[in-house]
């Protein structure tokens, strides 16, 4: 996590992802209940006002682990879409 520009690009795509799952209307996210939406939202709000007390390894372990499932579970909501 020495890397500047890895650690600002982390902060900032879960900071857009979290903005933009926020953003989907409530209806729609009650029409896709297996996606956890709420999630993106917290850990985005956990960066923007948590200033100092962001754990730079749990984002990394987040984008290594976690982001995967979140964005299959995304393909799988934009195949019912397309359907």
């Amino acid at each position: 996590m020495a890397d500047r520009q890895v650690r600002d690009a982390l902060l900032w795509n879960f900071t857009v992802l979290g903005e933009a799952a926020a953003q989907l209307p409530e209806e729609f996210k009650k029409s896709h209940p297996s996606v956890n939406w709420a999630r993106p939202s917290q850990l985005r709000n956990r960066i923007v006002h948590g200033y100092w007390s962001i754990d730079l390894e749990i984002l990394h372990t987040t984008a290594s682990h976690d982001l995967s499932t979140f964005v299959a579970e995304l393909k799988v909501v934009v195949a019912t879409i397309e359907s």
